[in-house]
């Protein structure tokens, strides 16, 4: 368990398991312990990097919103601190954005991604859902107390007084338009794109994505050369929804069997 000062910010890791590298990148208003259920698959042959991104979990907060860029520069920061040659980097929902962020920015850094529940555009997301993230704000954090993620930050962050401002911030964050349609149609990093089939925007979303990517536009063919140029592949995980992809037992198979084709 180690701190790196890195970015402008010091950025809580840890280094579990041995082999290729490999970075977990966690969801909003949670931390690397998100990935708990599913760590031992990962761990069992890779170097997991775990980070908590700017604001959760041991990491505190700094002066400056809450931007995916810059956590991708944080992460591009931090590879360069560790000396990692080519990490993978697996991500899910915020992290999802994260990796695909610094997929774009930093993709000499990187062996391959996964990006999991993370769309690319604000407007792909159901209505519903964004009139919920509306509603996130400090205001909210006495309808948090019981719920997982505030008795996970009461217990590690170092500031546990900051929930509120972790609200505020992420909600201001959820409000800003994106599309990051001509950003991902250029990347040179092999991708999986991952998604529920009942996540908070359609499973079309996801193909959508992946089209940009050259993916689902032909027949593969029998050897496979119809298949997207880059690399690039497409999963929808049955029976799942936003909330519990990271915990089922098919999220390590489906993100190791893309990640060791790179091997």
């Amino acid at each position: 368990m180690s701190y790196a000062d890195v970015n402008g910010i010091n950025l809580y890791y840890e280094l579990q398991g041995e082999g290729e590298p490999l970075i977990l990148l966690h969801g909003g208003l949670g931390s690397g312990e998100m990935f708990g259920p599913v760590l031992p698959a990962f761990t069992a042959h890779r170097q997991v990097v775990l980070v908590d991104l700017q604001g959760h979990g041991r990491t505190a907060d700094v002066d400056r919103p809450f931007d995916f860029r810059v956590m991708a520069q944080d992460v591009a920061a931090l590879i360069d601190h560790l000396g990692l040659d080519k990490p993978d980097v697996v991500g899910f929902s915020m992290g999802g954005g994260v990796a695909l962020h610094l997929a774009i920015i930093a993709p000499e850094k990187l062996g391959r991604v996964v990006s999991a529940s993370a769309g690319i555009r604000r407007d792909a997301t159901y209505p519903e859902i964004l009139e919920q993230q509306g509603q996130v704000t400090g205001a909210a954090v006495e309808f948090m107390k019981e719920t997982p993620m505030y008795q996970s930050y009461q217990k590690i962050a170092p500031r546990p007084e900051d929930f509120p401002r972790l609200l505020d911030k992420i909600g201001a964050a959820m409000q800003k338009d994106y599309d990051l349609t001509d950003e991902v149609r250029g990347l040179r990093v092999p991708t999986l794109v991952m998604g529920a089939d009942a996540d908070m925007v359609p499973p079309s979303h996801f193909v959508e994505i992946f089209n940009l990517l050259d993916g689902g536009l032909r027949d593969g063919g029998w050897t496979g050369d119809g298949r997207p140029k880059g690399g690039h592949a497409l999963a929808i995980l049955p029976g799942t929804t936003h909330y519990n992809l990271v915990d089922s037992p098919l999220f390590p198979i489906v993100a190791l069997a893309f990640l060791d084709q790179g091997a």
